[in-house]
Protein backbone atom coordinates (compact mmCIF):
# COMPACT_ATOMS: atom_id res chain seq x y z
CA UNK A 1 0.00 0.00 0.00
CA UNK A 2 1.32 3.48 -0.84
CA UNK A 3 2.00 5.83 2.07
CA UNK A 4 -0.22 8.90 2.32
CA UNK A 5 0.69 12.12 4.14
CA UNK A 6 -1.55 13.00 7.05
CA UNK A 7 -2.12 16.71 7.80
CA UNK A 8 -0.98 17.43 11.34
CA UNK A 9 -1.45 20.73 13.15
CA UNK A 10 1.55 22.41 14.80
CA UNK A 11 1.12 25.59 16.89
CA UNK A 12 4.32 27.54 17.58
CA UNK A 13 4.76 30.39 20.06
CA UNK A 14 7.90 32.47 20.53
CA UNK A 15 8.40 33.95 24.00
CA UNK A 16 10.76 36.84 24.62
CA UNK A 17 13.19 36.03 27.43
CA UNK A 18 12.03 37.85 30.58
CA UNK A 19 9.05 39.12 28.58
CA UNK A 20 5.97 38.19 26.59
CA UNK A 21 5.14 36.75 23.18
CA UNK A 22 6.87 38.05 20.05
CA UNK A 23 4.17 39.18 17.65
CA UNK A 24 2.81 42.13 15.71
CA UNK A 25 4.28 44.82 17.99
CA UNK A 26 7.86 44.05 16.91
CA UNK A 27 7.10 42.39 13.57
CA UNK A 28 6.83 38.82 14.81
CA UNK A 29 9.31 35.98 14.46
CA UNK A 30 9.87 33.94 11.29
CA UNK A 31 9.28 30.25 12.01
CA UNK A 32 10.57 27.42 9.81
CA UNK A 33 9.79 23.74 10.37
CA UNK A 34 12.07 21.24 8.61
CA UNK A 35 12.41 17.47 8.44
CA UNK A 36 15.57 16.97 10.52
CA UNK A 37 16.79 14.07 8.35
CA UNK A 38 16.09 15.32 4.83
CA UNK A 39 16.16 19.06 5.46
CA UNK A 40 12.84 19.44 3.61
CA UNK A 41 10.84 22.48 4.66
CA UNK A 42 7.51 21.39 6.11
CA UNK A 43 6.07 24.82 6.93
CA UNK A 44 7.17 28.44 7.20
CA UNK A 45 5.53 31.62 8.41
CA UNK A 46 5.52 34.47 10.92
CA UNK A 47 4.07 34.61 14.42
CA UNK A 48 1.11 36.98 14.45
CA UNK A 49 -0.97 38.41 17.28
CA UNK A 50 -0.53 40.26 20.54
CA UNK A 51 2.02 39.96 23.33
CA UNK A 52 -0.39 38.15 25.67
CA UNK A 53 -1.54 38.71 29.23
CA UNK A 54 1.15 40.35 31.39
CA UNK A 55 0.02 38.92 34.75
CA UNK A 56 -0.51 35.44 33.38
CA UNK A 57 2.95 35.34 31.80
CA UNK A 58 5.10 37.26 34.27
CA UNK A 59 3.64 35.71 37.41
CA UNK A 60 3.21 32.15 36.18
CA UNK A 61 4.38 29.37 38.46
CA UNK A 62 3.98 25.66 38.95
CA UNK A 63 4.44 22.80 36.54
CA UNK A 64 4.43 23.88 32.87
CA UNK A 65 2.00 26.74 33.54
CA UNK A 66 -0.44 27.65 30.77
CA UNK A 67 0.54 31.18 29.75
CA UNK A 68 -1.01 31.49 26.30
CA UNK A 69 -4.34 33.29 25.86
CA UNK A 70 -6.63 33.99 22.93
CA UNK A 71 -5.03 36.55 20.64
CA UNK A 72 -1.47 35.90 21.82
CA UNK A 73 1.01 35.67 18.94
CA UNK A 74 1.26 32.27 17.24
CA UNK A 75 2.31 30.55 14.05
CA UNK A 76 -0.36 27.96 13.25
CA UNK A 77 0.77 25.42 10.64
CA UNK A 78 -0.33 22.18 9.02
CA UNK A 79 2.47 19.77 8.15
CA UNK A 80 2.05 16.74 5.90
CA UNK A 81 4.01 13.74 7.17
CA UNK A 82 3.61 10.03 6.46
CA UNK A 83 5.45 8.63 9.48
CA UNK A 84 6.83 9.81 12.84
CA UNK A 85 9.22 12.60 11.90
CA UNK A 86 11.99 14.36 13.77
CA UNK A 87 11.36 18.05 13.14
CA UNK A 88 13.69 21.03 13.49
CA UNK A 89 12.19 24.39 14.38
CA UNK A 90 14.03 27.65 13.65
CA UNK A 91 12.66 30.93 14.97
CA UNK A 92 14.24 34.27 13.99
CA UNK A 93 13.11 37.62 15.30
CA UNK A 94 11.99 40.17 15.99
CA UNK A 95 11.58 40.94 12.29
CA UNK A 96 10.68 44.55 13.03
CA UNK A 97 14.05 45.08 14.76
CA UNK A 98 16.42 43.48 12.19
CA UNK A 99 19.60 44.88 13.80
CA UNK A 100 18.72 42.95 16.98
CA UNK A 101 17.48 39.76 15.27
CA UNK A 102 18.33 36.48 17.01
CA UNK A 103 17.81 32.90 15.82
CA UNK A 104 16.99 29.95 18.05
CA UNK A 105 16.39 26.29 17.22
CA UNK A 106 14.50 23.41 18.78
CA UNK A 107 13.83 19.78 17.84
CA UNK A 108 11.06 17.29 18.59
CA UNK A 109 9.26 14.26 17.20
CA UNK A 110 5.92 14.75 15.49
CA UNK A 111 3.58 11.85 14.84
CA UNK A 112 1.08 11.96 11.94
CA UNK A 113 -2.38 12.88 13.14
CA UNK A 114 -1.24 13.86 16.65
CA UNK A 115 -1.39 17.67 16.76
CA UNK A 116 1.16 19.75 18.64
CA UNK A 117 -1.29 22.25 20.06
CA UNK A 118 -1.92 21.29 23.68
CA UNK A 119 -1.12 23.85 26.38
CA UNK A 120 1.33 26.42 25.06
CA UNK A 121 2.00 24.40 21.91
CA UNK A 122 5.60 24.20 20.75
CA UNK A 123 7.04 27.17 22.61
CA UNK A 124 10.60 28.47 22.25
CA UNK A 125 12.32 31.32 24.07
CA UNK A 126 14.02 34.16 22.21
CA UNK A 127 16.85 35.71 24.26
CA UNK A 128 18.06 39.25 23.91
CA UNK A 129 17.10 42.90 24.08
CA UNK A 130 16.15 44.98 21.03
CA UNK A 131 18.28 48.14 20.89
CA UNK A 132 17.73 51.00 18.44
CA UNK A 133 20.65 53.46 18.62
CA UNK A 134 21.34 56.80 16.94
CA UNK A 135 24.53 58.88 17.04
CA UNK A 136 25.18 62.54 16.18
CA UNK A 137 28.36 64.56 16.60
CA UNK A 138 28.60 67.56 18.90
CA UNK A 139 32.19 68.84 18.68
CA UNK A 140 34.58 66.30 20.14
CA UNK A 141 31.72 64.25 21.57
CA UNK A 142 29.15 62.00 19.95
CA UNK A 143 25.64 62.11 21.39
CA UNK A 144 24.35 58.55 21.58
CA UNK A 145 20.70 57.69 22.22
CA UNK A 146 19.46 54.13 22.42
CA UNK A 147 15.93 52.84 22.78
CA UNK A 148 16.04 49.54 24.64
CA UNK A 149 13.08 47.16 24.78
CA UNK A 150 12.29 43.51 25.24
CA UNK A 151 12.15 41.41 22.06
CA UNK A 152 8.36 41.51 22.40
CA UNK A 153 8.43 45.31 22.56
CA UNK A 154 7.53 45.41 26.25
CA UNK A 155 8.50 48.83 27.69
CA UNK A 156 11.29 49.64 30.13
CA UNK A 157 10.12 52.31 32.56
CA UNK A 158 11.04 53.55 36.07
CA UNK A 159 9.29 51.33 38.62
CA UNK A 160 7.46 49.39 35.91
CA UNK A 161 7.22 45.67 35.21
CA UNK A 162 10.58 46.05 33.46
CA UNK A 163 12.20 48.56 35.81
CA UNK A 164 14.70 50.94 34.22
CA UNK A 165 16.88 50.77 37.35
CA UNK A 166 17.63 47.10 36.57
CA UNK A 167 19.18 47.85 33.18
CA UNK A 168 22.81 48.80 32.56
CA UNK A 169 23.48 50.37 29.17
CA UNK A 170 27.04 51.07 27.98
CA UNK A 171 28.55 52.57 24.82
CA UNK A 172 32.03 51.36 23.88
CA UNK A 173 34.09 52.87 21.08
CA UNK A 174 36.28 50.56 18.98
CA UNK A 175 38.76 51.40 16.24
CA UNK A 176 41.33 49.17 14.55
CA UNK A 177 40.54 46.26 16.86
CA UNK A 178 41.10 48.34 20.03
CA UNK A 179 38.60 49.58 22.58
CA UNK A 180 39.13 53.32 22.97
CA UNK A 181 36.49 54.31 25.52
CA UNK A 182 33.63 52.94 27.59
CA UNK A 183 30.78 55.21 28.69
CA UNK A 184 27.66 54.34 30.76
CA UNK A 185 24.45 55.67 29.23
CA UNK A 186 21.94 56.78 31.89
CA UNK A 187 18.18 56.43 31.57
CA UNK A 188 16.67 59.50 29.90
CA UNK A 189 12.98 59.00 29.23
CA UNK A 190 10.21 56.43 28.93
CA UNK A 191 9.90 54.03 27.35
CA UNK A 192 13.45 52.69 27.49
CA UNK A 193 15.52 55.60 26.17
CA UNK A 194 19.11 55.78 27.44
CA UNK A 195 21.72 58.23 26.25
CA UNK A 196 24.58 60.65 26.78
CA UNK A 197 27.79 62.08 25.30
CA UNK A 198 30.56 59.69 24.22
CA UNK A 199 34.08 60.97 23.56
CA UNK A 200 35.18 60.09 20.01
CA UNK A 201 37.92 62.12 18.26
CA UNK A 202 36.46 63.65 15.09
CA UNK A 203 39.36 62.36 12.97
CA UNK A 204 38.92 58.75 14.12
CA UNK A 205 36.93 56.22 12.10
CA UNK A 206 35.33 54.17 14.80
CA UNK A 207 32.41 51.93 15.61
CA UNK A 208 30.20 52.50 18.64
CA UNK A 209 28.82 49.37 20.28
CA UNK A 210 25.80 49.83 22.53
CA UNK A 211 25.17 47.00 24.98
CA UNK A 212 22.34 46.56 27.46
CA UNK A 213 21.88 44.01 30.22
CA UNK A 214 19.26 43.35 32.85
CA UNK A 215 21.36 43.10 36.02
CA UNK A 216 18.79 40.85 37.72
CA UNK A 217 18.05 38.31 34.95
CA UNK A 218 21.17 38.59 32.79
CA UNK A 219 19.15 39.05 29.60
CA UNK A 220 21.22 41.19 27.25
CA UNK A 221 21.61 42.67 23.78
CA UNK A 222 24.16 44.53 21.68
CA UNK A 223 24.15 46.54 18.43
CA UNK A 224 26.62 48.82 16.68
CA UNK A 225 26.47 52.18 14.93
CA UNK A 226 29.26 53.99 13.03
CA UNK A 227 30.71 56.99 14.87
CA UNK A 228 29.78 60.04 12.76
CA UNK A 229 32.57 62.19 11.37
CA UNK A 230 32.53 65.96 11.69
CA UNK A 231 29.55 67.57 9.92
CA UNK A 232 28.07 64.13 9.22
CA UNK A 233 24.28 63.96 9.74
CA UNK A 234 22.54 61.72 12.25
CA UNK A 235 23.69 58.12 11.93
CA UNK A 236 21.34 55.26 12.77
CA UNK A 237 21.95 51.60 13.35
CA UNK A 238 22.17 49.68 10.10
CA UNK A 239 20.46 46.48 9.11
CA UNK A 240 23.03 43.67 9.14
CA UNK A 241 23.92 41.93 5.89
CA UNK A 242 21.75 38.90 5.14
Amino acid sequence: MPAFAEPTRVVVRVLSQDGKFVGDHTGGARVTLRDAQSGRTLAQGVTKGGTGDTDRIMRANGRSPLIQTDGAATFDAIVDIVEPTLVDLEAAGPLGRPWSLIKVTSRRWIVPGEPVDVGNGWMVELPGLAITPTASRDGSAVMVRAKVELMCGCPITPGGEWDASEYKVIATVWSGGRKLTETPLPFKESPGVFGGPVDVPSSTKAQIYVSAVNTRTGNSGLVSVPAPQRDEPLVKSRKPAG
